[in-house]
């Protein structure tokens, strides 16, 4: 959605890897967005982005009007069942929805091969894969993992939110999660090592936990005992008004 980061351009070099033929599509939109959410206030910098994809030789930015994407009259929407029930699907009813209804429609407009997308937003990639299979797209999904600064914050463009002590704040999400992979691979209880994590993050400065759970790497159910098998620990907090989300894998 624009207001390029370091974490976007590693998807575009992961590209690169891939094709010389690279398209960047950048579109803020509306139909992700809920009741009270940022849509109005989302960084939007298109030209600063052009000039910065130029500048790595990247031959195709596909920009769309809001008038291309949804036309007149346009009058289709998209479900997915199972996937969105929990995390951010629960948290923003409708996000997801507007999410696959935008992807499908690049997918069909950019006639892409392959399709980047980073980690950080992990239920968003758990239902682009599985929608892209559903509807018969020929698309290979590639996730790259979270760019992270030096704190260890993912890279994010909601992150030009926070202020300088807000910045510092917000490194311990991602520390906490790491702190509770290392328990649960210890062997300690799921359920009090993320209470735990839950009240060192707003002992930091965050004002509420949306959610942090341990969750199955496919199926995204909540996971009350752990294995072994492919998991990622997940959250969502606030600063502010501003939300943050964060994953890490735990195999």
């Amino acid at each position: 959605m624009g207001a390029l980061h370091e974490g976007h351009l590693s998807l575009v070099r992961e590209a690169k890897k891939a094709t010389p033929n690279v398209i960047v599509s950048i579109f803020v939109n509306p139909a992700q967005f809920g009741a009270g959410e940022d849509l109005g206030s989302y960084p939007k910098q298109l030209k600063t982005d052009s000039m910065l994809l130029r500048s790595i030789d990247i031959p195709i930015l596909w920009a769309p009007e809001i008038t291309t994407i949804y036309p007149k009259g346009f009058a289709t929407a998209m479900h997915i069942k199972g996937l969105d029930d929990n995390l951010c699907g629960a948290k923003r009813p409708g996000h997801f929805d507007g999410v696959m209804l935008i992807v499908a429609k690049l997918f069909n407009q950019t006639g892409a091969d392959i399709a980047f997308f980073g980690e950080k937003d992990y239920q968003q990639l758990s239902i682009i894969r599985q929608m892209a299979l559903d509807l018969d797209f020929n698309i290979k999904i590639v996730s790259v993992p979270t760019v992270r600064n030096a704190a260890g914050l993912a890279l994010s463009s909601r992150n030009k939110y926070l202020n300088a002590d807000e910045l510092i704040i917000a490194s311990a999400l991602p520390q906490s999660l790491q702190e509770a992979a290392i328990a649960i691979q210890n062997g300690e209880n799921i359920q009090s090592t993320l209470m735990n994590s839950a009240n060192k993050i707003v002992e930091s400065g965050f004002n509420n936990i949306d959610y942090i759970n341990l969750i199955d790497a496919r199926s995204l159910k909540i996971l009350e005992k752990w294995n072994g098998q492919d998991a990622r620990l997940i959250a969502a907090a606030f600063i502010g008004t501003t939300r943050l989300i964060d994953n890490i894998s735990i195999k």
